[in-house]
């Protein structure tokens, strides 16, 4: 299984980016997708899940209210859409599979894609 992000970029603060999680087979079918961000010198953090079973969604509390995660099961692709963005949210998003139900814990997660560069600044 490949998971390969694309979609990130420079962005001006209060600005919006979409990022996208395209698997390489029906894997992101019946199971947690989480979407994760690394800061240089930070700890990875957790940003939002999606059960791909039913839809529903979580969120970490920094992002609440500005990230929105959606999955396209047809095109085996889900997405973070980023709107609001911060400063503090410039890191390296990685997209990730796991069993149900939606864990925050990197480690319960199977498969990882690459990641995709995100820079909010002005």
């Amino acid at each position: 299984v490949q998971l390969v992000e694309s979609g990130g970029g420079l962005v001006q603060p209060g600005g919006s980016l979409r990022l996208s999680c395209a698997a390489s087979s029906d894997i992101l079918r019946d199971y947690a997708i989480g979407w994760f961000r690394q800061a240089p010198g930070k700890e990875r953090e957790w940003v939002s899940g999606i059960d791909t079973t039913n839809g529903k969604t979580y969120y970490a509390d920094s992002v609440k209210g500005r990230f929105t995660i959606s999955s396209d099961n047809a095109k085996n692709t889900v997405y973070l859409q980023m709107n609001s963005m911060k400063p503090e949210d410039t890191a390296v998003y990685h997209c990730a599979v796991a069993g149900l139900p939606v864990s925050v814990w990197g480690y319960e997660y199977d498969h990882w894609g690459q990641g995709t560069q995100v820079t909010v600044s002005s």
